[in-house]
């Protein structure tokens, strides 16, 4: 069968069976009881869109592979009984784009729309403005791609005499090249001005793509900035944070006294801004306490744990004091763990793309060198940095929209998650994981070398009028490490207090 690597195509259908059948699992298990046996429609858009995120990030490692594939050809053209991995990133990212710009919203807009109407109304106005959506996402795209769609790749014009076919053959490393003893190809020294702009269209899909991109680069640098440090700062601080003791029976009256007069708080501005919605006045105040009665009751809801953990109630009250201990236990080692992968990370990124020349490819090699333990051991370690970075960039939002009252908060939680908050956070991971791969594809250059990811994300989108200068200056690289930084300072000097509902509301009523 030659170069055809019949195990790939089997481990890659495999694969794409079971991300379904876990993200299926999600769903069961995180979907709020309200939910259950309807709204079928989010349900599946939820499912495909994790799939086809979990599978663009794994589409990576696979195009590696599929690259090894193709060592015994004299080229890689030869190589032409492998995956076609180039056209399915471009399908993959397509069908992204497609879920995050119009999907995921006709999705939420239908979920969100008033329950009092008729589900063809609600049909219509979600119709209405994803089809407003569409005509505006139409016409930039077109705009953009007519005015400025085009590559513009450097080149230079090389040309050398030529000499009498020798007698003998006594080149060596000081001698590489025929000609006048020059002791090197005439070529090598063209004058500058032998240097020239070569222009060609992007194609659109590749230009969709990149645009794509570039709106989740945004994202990314923000959320995986500040996620690559509070992911496993995040879990050290909360294990110093954790209870160290079981409370008394007084204790936990005198607390949950209070919080169930917070709750009662939480209660009456929720009543009062539901009488605002059914009058009709829905302003900017109206959806500024809105926000602000959102984070109220997710702290709430941290406090309410919290105490269920210092005072377990039950006949298995023991136990569950037990593996309360065991949990933060785990949480310390996998922070640890996961602060040792943020430092490398940081690390790669100032070694090897912010210093130019790179220092040393770091990361490249010790991929390259597990690869050489074991065939899928490095293309498995490579997975996992990539996976870790979407996790960071999730791990970014949720402690900005915690943090922030202007941003929405879509908090995912065990059993209690409902659609909306799985569809926004479904649309988010989509919008961030092209980035990461991206992201990942230049990080990982001298690794992925010769993949059609780089093709695509690496010499075509940074070739790109205008959008060139965002990756010839670092400014993502940049921004990512500021944040990081920033955050890492934010972490040491306020980690380890304990955050507090503020109890402010106000409302226009």
């Amino acid at each position: 069968m030659g170069d055809f690597n019949l195990a790939l195509v089997i481990v890659a259908i495999v694969v794409c069976i079971l991300v379904f059948i876990f993200n299926v699992y999600l769903l069961i298990n995180y979907q709020h009881p309200d939910d259950a046996n309807q709204a079928y429609f989010p349900k599946f858009v939820v499912v495909f869109g994790l799939s086809i995120a979990a599978i663009s990030i794994l589409m990576l490692p696979a195009d590696v592979a599929n690259r090894q594939a193709c060592q015994h050809a004299i080229y890689n053209g030869a190589c032409n009984l492998t995956l076609p991995m180039k056209q399915l990133w471009l399908a993959i990212y397509i069908v992204d784009a497609i879920l995050v710009f119009f999907v995921i919203p006709f999705a939420m807009f239908y979920y969100e729309g008033d329950q009092d109407k008729t589900i063809a109304k609600r049909l219509k106005s979600a119709m209405c403005w994803v089809l407003v959506t569409a005509i505006v996402c139409a016409l930039l795209l077109g705009i953009l791609y007519g005015l400025a769609g085009k590559a513009d790749f450097t080149v230079r014009h090389l040309s050398s005499a030529t000499t009498s076919f020798p007698n003998s053959f006594d080149f060596n490393n000081g001698q590489q090249c025929i000609g006048n003893g020059a002791r090197q190809c005439s070529a090598y020294s063209a004058n500058a001005s032998s240097e020239t702009t070569w222009t060609m269209h992007a194609t659109f899909p590749e230009y969709v793509v990149a645009l794509a991109t570039i709106v989740g680069s945004v994202l990314f640098t923000i959320f995986g900035g500040v996620g690559i440090a509070c992911l496993p700062l995040g879990l050290i601080f909360s294990f110093i944070r954790r209870p160290k003791a079981v409370i008394t029976r007084s204790q936990y009256i005198k607390e949950a006294t209070e919080l169930g007069k917070k709750a009662k708080e939480l209660k009456k501005a929720t009543d009062a801004l539901h009488q605002e919605e059914r009058s009709g006045s829905k302003g900017r105040k109206w959806r500024k306490n809105v926000k602000a009665v959102e984070k109220e009751v997710l702290l709430l809801e941290d406090d309410v744990k919290a105490l269920e953990e210092m005072y377990p109630q039950g006949e298995k009250a023991e136990t569950a004091w037990a593996m309360t201990v065991l949990g933060y236990l785990a949480k310390l080692i996998l922070g640890v763990l996961g602060l040792i992968v943020s430092v490398a990370w940081v690390a790669h990124i100032v070694i090897y793309l912010l210093i130019d020349p790179p220092l040393s490819s770091f990361l490249n090699e010790v991929f390259i060198k597990l690869d050489d333990i074991w065939g899928l051991l490095g293309t498995a370690a490579f997975a996992f940095f990539c996976f870790y970075l979407l996790l960071a960039v999730i791990a970014g939002a949720m402690m900005i929209g915690l943090r922030l009252v202007f941003v929405t908060i879509h908090p995912m939680k065990w059993g209690a998650t409902l659609m909306n908050s799985f569809l926004f956070n479904v649309g988010l991971i989509l919008l961030c994981s092209i980035s990461v791969i991206q992201f990942c594809a230049t990080a990982f250059a001298y690794y992925a070398q010769a993949t059609a990811a780089q093709e695509i994300f690496g010499h075509n989108l940074q070739s790109l009028r205008g959008i060139k200068y965002l990756y010839k200056y670092n400014v993502f690289q940049i921004g990512f490490i500021v944040l990081a930084g920033l955050t890492f300072v934010y972490y040491a000097a306020f980690g380890w207090r304990r955050k507090k509902p503020s109890g402010r509301f106000q409302l226009s009523s």
